[in-house]
């Protein structure tokens, strides 16, 4: 009866000694993958950085830059809201509006939109800062708001993509779908394709609705829920969408990356790719990053497979972006990654700051701007060699004449 309670004994603590890592490297496999030094091949200039507000307290909010052609906006977890000039990273205005924020700015039409932590709707003019309203939702937001023609629309973290007036707040009208018994936390950012705005939910449906009226043009199942359990079921799309041309791209996780024709929702080819954060797409191609942080490029016209970087394992890695001839990561520590978006070699390395970049980095106007998670906002470009310039020499082509 001793031996058998010491082969017990003896079991249990091989266990314990296991946990601790004495029996294998389980807790340095799950470390974030160590960066190796590469040559900078493409030279980055940061431009300016200034400060919109504090740290972000809490994760998976939908903050990033926006900019108009005009300023660049940005807010912060704690309730500031900055214009900026785009070149001198000047601040043009800044509002405190004393409520935490979790998604936004949306601009258009010359307001700018964001939602706080509670649920509230606020809506500011885009040349002073001034705040004209402010409506609750009763739910949580972690999207970017839609400033288009007479509405304001939001999608929340339960299903709901709710269409605001523009003028005053008042609902124009909602759009629901059910909600399955197990979620991610976090919701797609509406976009808008002509007279359409796209949605993803956390059914896996990707549904158009009439911006005016609210009503369905076509609803399209992305991401199939399979599985026995509610964990193996989950099929929420999260992520960013994408729009190029006629053709929407969405992602949804333990599902499917699909190209689908943005007239009639049909599938145009899809591949079985795994992505929470959605993806992003250039005219040549798609870009994705799977649950593990491998990056992965797509062929745009028919998703065959580009190329894939695995780099970034368990970096936290944001959605890879276009810019200029590579796609742009940003990472759990500050980083930002720079990939070539012909074979995805890795070009330059630059460090925003020391902490995470956990929103996706936004172009405007082939410029970069990245927010990071202490609430700062930086702006870089990409500076290109010029062959040097000689002078000719007249004298000796006088003398040859």
């Amino acid at each position: 009866m001793k031996t058998c309670w010491r082969i017990v004994g003896l079991l249990g603590l091989a266990l314990v000694l296991s946990s601790c890592g004495l029996f294998g490297d389980k807790e340095e496999e799950l470390e974030p993958k160590e960066l190796v030094k590469i040559k900078n091949t493409l030279k980055i200039k940061r431009l300016w950085r200034n400060k919109v507000g504090g740290d972000a307290e809490f994760l998976r909010v939908g903050l990033q830059p926006v900019g108009d052609g005009n300023r660049i906006y940005a807010a912060s977890q704690d309730g500031k809201v900055a214009a900026f000039d785009p070149q001198s990273g000047k601040t043009h205005w800044k509002t405190n509006l004393k409520v935490d924020l979790s998604a936004g700015p949306g601009v258009g039409e010359g307001v700018l939109a964001v939602v706080s932590k509670d649920g509230f709707v606020i809506v500011m003019d885009t040349k002073s800062g001034t705040e004209q309203w402010r409506i609750s939702i009763s739910s949580e937001v972690l999207s970017r708001p839609i400033v288009k023609d007479d509405s304001v629309i939001v999608q929340t973290i339960d299903n709901r993509l709710v269409a605001l007036a523009r003028f005053d707040g008042k609902q124009r009208w909602q759009l629901e779908q059910t909600l399955p018994v197990l979620t991610m936390r976090g919701a797609s950012s509406p976009l808008v394709a002509g007279s359409s705005v796209i949605a993803g939910f956390d059914n896996g449906r990707l549904v158009a609705v009439d911006i005016e009226t609210g009503d369905i043009e076509w609803d399209s199942m992305l991401s199939m829920p399979s599985g026995r359990s509610d964990l193996d079921r989950l099929s929420d799309i999260d992520g960013a969408i994408a729009l190029v041309g006629q053709d929407i791209y969405a992602a949804g996780y333990n599902g499917r990356i699909a190209a689908l024709a943005a007239e009639s929702g049909q599938v145009l080819w899809s591949r079985e790719i795994s992505s929470q954060v959605g993806v992003a797409a250039s005219w040549n191609s798609v870009y994705t990053v799977r649950d593990d942080g491998e990056l992965i490029a797509l062929t745009r016209s028919n998703g065959v497979e580009s190329w894939r970087n695995n780099d970034l394992l368990r970096r936290e890695p944001t959605l890879p972006i276009p810019f200029h001839t590579t796609v742009v990561v940003g990472d759990l520590e500050g980083y930002l990654h720079f990939f070539s978006n012909i074979d995805g070699v890795p070009v330059a390395r630059i460090r925003m700051g020391g902490k995470a970049i956990s929103s996706d980095p936004v172009v405007v106007a082939n410029r970069l701007y990245v927010q990071s998670d202490d609430g700062s906002v930086a702006a870089y470009e990409v500076i290109q060699d010029q062959p040097k310039r000689t002078a000719p020499d007249v004298a000796k082509e006088a003398d040859e004449s």
